[in-house]
């Protein structure tokens, strides 16, 4: 699991299982946010598994499950009421650019400047223009 830091509030991954989960609590995070669907790859763990592990660490799970390519505004609305709670998240993927791309649309949605969200995004290693140019102000 490479961890990538988009703000102070969201990390981002790769594919993360049960194992990862202390590693995660450690590093202070209290939501995990899984933006994989649940059959996307015969070898990953459930959602039930991710979530029990989360919990075991005293953590929340949330699964916003979407295929490449199908994140609409609702996933985003989604996310972005995960991030009002203010705490500290960490969302994941097979590779992380969804959940990236989640975040910069949830932050769109806000009211977030876009140029920020591009710089943010391209110094973790993720091109967001895409999000950012369907769901800016």
């Amino acid at each position: 699991m490479e961890v990538k830091q988009l703000d102070a509030q969201v990390s981002v991954s790769d594919q993360c299982g049960p194992d990862a989960m202390s590693q995660l609590a450690d590093a202070g995070v209290q939501v995990v946010v899984c933006n994989r669907t649940e059959t996307e790859a015969e070898d990953q763990p459930s959602f039930a598994e991710l979530e029990k592990a989360a919990r075991e660490q005293g953590m929340d799970f949330v699964a916003i499950p979407f295929a490449r390519g199908q994140m609409t505004r609702a996933h985003c609305e989604e996310f972005q009421r995960v991030l009002s709670g203010g705490q500290r998240i960490h969302a994941f993927c097979r590779t992380g650019n969804r959940s990236s791309n989640l975040w910069a649309g949830a932050k769109c949605l806000a009211g977030e400047d876009p140029r920020d969200l591009l710089e943010q995004a391209r110094a973790a290693g993720y091109d967001v223009s895409g999000v950012v140019a369907t769901f800016a102000p």
